[in-house]
């Protein structure tokens, strides 16, 4: 006898529709899995038979055949457990058809009849919405976040018998109830920029590039407070939109990392891989594609410390997302797309030992080992790094100070009010900050009076500048406007958006 059961599976972040048939004929007993299966997909053959058997239900000794259609594409994951086993019982006359229909079963069975979370949740919920089906039975654990998608029914189920008793009508599992029309609160973060002391300088680098979307470089000696600050950065952004918090929510929900006690991430991501992190690990990749760190980091900040002593071929890939917010990555079976819309923050020692400029420890670097360590960050992906900064060590009395500086939420308040003048201003546009602003639109919302032109030719001559710095400049300075919420640059904008751009100057060694 034939069944069919309708599943999901994910290709990169997107979920499609599996069709598992399940044919029970006579012969030598046997189980036979097909349509491209991996590993733990042909696995499930003693998953389904051991639970089967531990939840009361006769397993079939004859000849079973499970397709999982398109047979074209492969599968992978544990999450097809449950649709063999509903598709077994239903060839077998103990569940009705008809409650199979408009409908998606997922999950993975334990020995003992539970189910276990699988990955990728609220992708498949968000498809069986576009396809107008019904609902979607799944593991409890997965509920919260499947039931973010409005219009879809999500049954979470806890054991196998307890699915099968629901399919015939015997028991009741009611759909998950989650406010509708969510929105994502302020989230309260256990950090704060008045935890720093000194530094303000730099908070106000970090404040810029929070409103402008703007990456940025530290270039400190150790211990001056460079992570701390970059632990932060995220404390400013303004909220997540449920639009971007859905979108990163899909990335984390397919690696598995959704929070099990909130349906969406509804706090900015930061994300600081070790050095030794491999391409793969950072841009995504393997034998079947995985997000990577930037796609972990979408809509939030991604951290590099010690970013000289990243492998080159390592940092070299992030200059794709850097400039496009996704990553592509091609297979021979196919290419998948990731989101990689992330503020990059990087953090170097200004030499080798550390302590180059520093006015208490003599740096012991030549002029060529300076220059070897600064070379391993390329001019191409320095390109694309809009503020440097230094961070210089911070002095006793600062330590030591009993007033603080500005809370994140101070500081919040006057991102948010930047970030909805440049709204305003790009609503046009598919961009939505001024970092992302290309040489049209730098023309068009980068003018400046003939003082202001005059103060920028003569840093260009004076400090070496090169024509790239000079669009970021004009970035930088349409960002610190902003921030004062003047409609022109003024020259005050141009001088302190020079100031940023330390690594362009002829004078540093």
């Amino acid at each position: 006898m034939l069944a069919t059961v309708y599943s999901s599976s994910v290709i990169g972040i997107d979920a499609y529709t599996v069709e598992v048939e399940v044919d029970i004929s006579r012969g030598l007993p046997s189980f036979s899995t097909v349509g491209l299966a991996e590993g733990a997909v042909r696995e499930s053959k003693e998953r389904v038979k051991a639970a089967l058997k531990n939840s009361g239900y006769h397993f079939p000794t004859d000849r079973i055949t499970v397709n999982l259609a398109p047979a074209d594409v492969k599968k992978e994951g544990s999450g097809f457990d449950l649709p063999i086993a509903i598709g077994i019982l239903t060839a077998t006359g103990l569940v009705p058809h008809s409650a199979l229909t408009q409908h998606l079963i997922i999950g993975e069975l334990s020995l003992d009849g539970s189910i276990r979370p699988i990955r990728g949740a609220l992708s498949m919920a968000i498809m069986a919405k576009e396809l107008s089906l019904k609902g979607i039975y799944l593991p409890s654990e997965n509920a919260m976040e499947a039931g973010v998608v409005e219009g879809i029914d999500v049954y979470p189920s806890n054991a196998l018998s307890q699915l099968v008793q629901c399919l015939n009508g015997m028991e009741c599992i009611s759909p998950i109830k989650i406010q509708r029309g969510h929105t994502v609160n302020q989230v309260n973060y256990d950090v704060d920029f008045s935890d720093v002391c000194g530094q303000e300088n730099v908070k106000r680098a970090l404040e810029i590039a929070a409103a402008g979307g703007h990456n940025l470089l530290m270039i400190g000696p150790p211990g001056a407070g460079k992570t701390m600050l970059a632990q932060r950065l995220s404390t400013i952004l303004p909220s997540l939109t449920f639009e971007e918090s859905l979108e990163t929510s899909k990335v984390y929900s397919v690696m598995g990392l959704m929070p099990k006690s909130q349906g969406l991430i509804t706090a900015r991501p930061f994300r600081a891989p070790h050095h030794t992190v491999s391409d793969a690990g950072l841009i995504g990749g393997g034998q079947i594609p995985k997000p990577g760190e930037v796609s972990l980091a979408h809509n939030g900040v991604l951290f590099l410390d010690e970013m000289p002593e990243f492998k080159k071929n390592v940092l070299e890939v992030l200059r794709q997302p850097m400039e496009t917010g996704i990553v592509t990555i091609s297979r021979a079976s196919s290419t998948v797309t990731y989101p990689a819309n992330f503020i990059l923050v990087g953090a170097m020692n200004p030499c080798p030992c550390g302590f180059l400029g520093d006015p208490k420890r003599e740096c012991t670097c030549s002029y060529g080992e300076i220059r070897r360590y600064r070379a391993r960050i390329s001019g191409p992906l320095m390109d694309r790094i809009d503020i440097h900064v230094d961070v210089p060590s911070v002095p006793f009395k600062d330590l030591t100070g009993m007033s603080q500086g500005q809370s994140s939420s101070d500081i919040c308040q006057k991102v948010i009010g930047a970030r909805k003048i440049q709204e305003k201003r790009l609503h046009k546009t598919k961009i939505r900050s001024n970092a992302m602003m290309n040489s049209r639109q730098i023309r068009r919302f980068c003018q400046i009076d003939e003082r202001s032109n005059s103060l920028l030719e003569m840093a260009m001559e004076k400090f070496g500048l090169s024509a790239r710095a000079l669009s970021r400049i004009l970035k930088i300075s349409r960002t610190i406007a902003d921030l004062a919420g003047s409609q022109d640059i003024e020259q005050a904008h141009i001088a302190e958006a020079i100031q940023y751009r330390s690594l362009d100057r002829k004078l540093m060694v």
